[in-house]
């Protein structure tokens, strides 16, 4: 069997960390995988001058998947946008065509007093964030700055999606909808934006092709006043690339740290990019605190979607779970009075399990 490719971008802050206790795990498993690392964000802006080099560009491209770890450092706020680490991962994103955020939110029942939720909520809390990846604000043009007509300064960005860029993510969370519970919330503020008056109508059209899947429309600000009232309405949330990079972060917080949650991100034909959601924490960067748990359980979802071995995810996520049943904790999901482990000790405990 032809080895699987796997691109390991570790980035910056905590990132090179957690990566490397989600490689570790990897190795574990036994598996034909061929790991070939490259540096990404603030680290390659020191090597090279660019957050993403042509050579880091071109291993993800030839990658079946790439495990990414988190960009990102006050030190280089002053440097222009385009020179900014962050843009390693917006650019990784439109060149290998990752249009589907794919962030799994879901109580494990012994975090629930790390949880701001009542019990009776968290037991029951499971949903699935579908987030669109590559249009939006984050893409869109005009952008920039200028002097307006009264002689101010001003900035300004364009929300924009197109037909296709909505009915692909639409169907995305639809399909995933049929293997979960069948239900899909779009979230949108259709009562101001043009942008989501037009996404709430692509939506609606695609609906009629899932018909075994129920659809429901929700404003922005009432789907985040419900998420932290009552999550477990919810099964999987579809929408745009802003409100779900804002949504999935207070999921995150939902369960008891950010540090608990994976992501994938998906294109056309199974390749895809995955991270912890968490960002690269330099204030904790180096000192062994970091959660491992969001980047081991993003290599399961790689598992799982890109290199074709579930067996092998539901292992890690089984190992996950295992350890946290034992009472395990990193210092962001320690209640008072526990004593945590750091991050090479927690990644071992799952390393154990396996």
């Amino acid at each position: 069997m032809k080895p699987a490719r796997i691109a390991v971008l570790a980035g910056d802050g905590v990132g090179p960390e957690v990566t490397a206790q989600a490689v570790a795990v990897l190795k574990r498993l036994g598996l034909p995988l061929e790991l070939a690392e490259a540096p990404v964000g603030g680290a390659a802006i020191e090597r090279t001058g660019e957050p993403l080099p042509a050579a880091t560009l071109a291993l993800a491209r030839e990658a079946d998947a790439v495990l990414f770890g988190a960009v990102g450092d006050a030190r280089y706020d002053r440097l222009p946008r385009e020179k900014r680490p962050e843009q390693a991962i917006l650019r990784l994103r439109a060149e290998l065509g990752l249009f589907a955020n794919l962030r799994p939110a879901r109580a494990y029942a012994p975090l629930a007093a790390a949880s701001p939720l009542k019990p009776e909520r968290f037991a029951r809390f499971d949903l699935l964030i579908v987030r669109e990846l590559t249009g939006d604000v984050y893409f869109g043009t005009p952008r920039g700055r200028r002097t307006n007509e009264r002689g101010l300064a001003e900035g300004y960005d364009t929300m924009r999606y197109d037909e296709g860029e909505v009915r692909r993510i639409a169907r995305v969370a639809f399909e995933a909808a049929r293997e979960r519970r069948r239900r899909v919330c779009s979230v949108d503020k259709a009562n101001v934006l043009e942008t989501s008056q037009f996404w709430r109508e692509v939506v609606a059209d695609e609906a009629r092709h899932h018909p075994q899947v129920e659809l429901e429309h929700m404003y922005v600000d009432n789907c985040a006043m419900q998420l932290a009232l009552a999550p477990d309405r919810f099964d999987v949330i579809l929408t745009g690339n802003l409100f779900g990079d804002i949504l999935s972060d207070e999921a995150g917080a939902l369960t008891g740290s950010i540090g608990m949650l994976p992501s994938a991100s998906l294109g056309e034909k199974g390749r895809g990019l995955y991270e912890p959601i968490h960002g690269s924490a330099p204030d904790i960067a180096g000192r062994d605190r970091a959660n491992p748990l969001a980047a081991i359980l993003s290599a399961a979802l790689m598992l799982r979607h890109s290199l074709g071995e579930p067996q092998a995810a539901a292992r890690i996520e089984a190992a996950v779970e295992a350890v946290l049943a034992e009472g395990w904790r990193t210092a962001d999901i320690a209640a008072v009075g526990e004593r945590p482990i750091g991050t090479a000790a927690m990644a071992a405990k799952v390393l154990e399990k396996l």
